[in-house]
């Protein structure tokens, strides 16, 4: 009897994210591939970790690290996942396939904020087809037993595009504005904004003290009983937004790229930034909201507040206080963020992905004044 072929796929996953991803799926990957690539083949999966590298134009050299690998491993294929964005022209790609090199790359970003896993399973079956689809004699572009189905509801509607440097690579490229934000979800979530409260002492401690310091204070409990809760909604965003601009602007976050086609491809990271600092000032405020709600139950007597207030007072009267003084204190938190210091802003702010991105731009910049102004003088 004949024995099926066996064909061993290599995934090198970037650490974090694309770690935490294929670690969980990679028992399951000979049977997914099996299923939604060709089951008369016999599959070995094997998963490493790396920091994957970048080259001189800041992508990942795929077919470079498929030589060194493939022959290394004795791996048939290699499929690597990183973190890294990745775009043709000013399409988001969520992944590229070099049939002729025998590798393929995911970027998780472009999967977007949710359902990453699923949505990275599905992708691999469909870039491992491409890469075999020659060898085993199979469409490549079809993914069997309803996974098209299942990948049509996990992407963004994606088309094939080739690659302007590499005429044997083609990427799978999100289109429309569904692709956009998707890809601007997952790079939000790369870096991860819930990290901002703890590096950010002295805000944190600059908004705590304030907040404290309205909830005992009368002139603050009349303000906030005579405040509207549409007033209070609006003082609520206009000072996470205080604070968001304030940290971009303070230390340095957004990128101001001097050539146009730079510009347009700063603005997707620019914008990326933003959110990211408004989430984390969102998750500031809620908590800074729970303790000063905890705190003002605890320090402040029912019936001598509605003594100074002059009206019988309720929940609602403690919790409109406490919104007004969570808001005030965010303010100061902006102010308190100036004791920070601008690179662990920068570290609370960006993934590793995004620093890396950054301090390359930074060099280069560096680079192109110094040989200005050398050839000035």
């Amino acid at each position: 009897m004949h024995e099926p072929d066996l064909i061993a796929v290599g995934v090198l996953s970037d650490e974090g994210l694309p770690e935490q991803v294929i670690t969980m799926i990679a028992d399951e990957l000979p049977g997914i591939l099996a299923t939604g690539v060709d089951g008369r083949t016999r599959w070995r999966v094997e998963h490493e970790v790396v920091q994957l590298p970048l080259d001189e134009d800041g992508d990942i050299p795929m077919r470079a690290l498929s030589r060194q690998r493939r022959q290394d491993r004795g791996w048939d294929l290699l499929v690597l996942v990183t973190d890294l964005p990745r775009r043709a022209g000013t399409r988001p790609v969520a992944a590229s396939v070099d049939v002729d090199h025998g590798v393929a790359m995911i970027s998780l970003p472009a999967l977007g904020a949710v359902l990453v896993r699923r949505r990275a399973r599905a992708l691999l079956v469909r870039v491992v087809r491409q890469l075999v689809s020659r060898r085993l004699g199979i469409d490549g572009d079809h993914d069997g037993r309803g996974a098209a189905a299942r990948l049509r509801e996990a992407l963004a509607p994606t088309e094939r595009l080739p690659d302007d440097r590499e005429s044997s690579a083609t990427h799978v490229a999100l289109v429309g504005l569904r692709g956009r934000l998707r890809l601007l979800a997952g790079m939000v979530r790369d870096n991860r904004p819930w990290r901002l409260v703890p590096h950010l002492a002295g805000a944190t401690a600059a908004a705590a003290g304030t907040a404290a310091y309205g909830i005992i204070t009368s002139s603050f409990w009349k303000l906030a009983d005579a405040l509207p809760p549409l007033r209070l909604a609006a003082i609520t965003v206009v000072t996470i937004l205080i604070m968001t601009v304030w940290l971009t602007v303070y230390n340095h976050l957004w990128d101001r790229p001097s050539e146009a086609g730079e510009r347009r491809k700063a603005l997707l990271y620019n914008v990326s930034t933003a959110t990211t600092l408004a989430i984390g000032v969102a998750f500031m405020y809620a908590i800074l909201f729970v303790l000063a709600l905890l705190a003002a139950g605890v320090l402040i007597d029912s019936g001598y507040f509605a003594q100074t207030l002059g009206h019988p007072v309720g929940v609602g009267s403690y919790l409109n206080l406490v919104w007004l003084c969570s808001s005030v204190g965010i303010v100061a938190g902006a102010l308190g963020s100036s004791l920070e210091d601008e690179e662990t802003v920068r570290n609370a702010t960006y993934g590793r992905r995004e620093r890396e991105r950054r301090e390359r731009h930074r060099r280069q910049r560096g680079h192109r004044r110094s040989e200005d102004g050398n050839q000035g003088s």
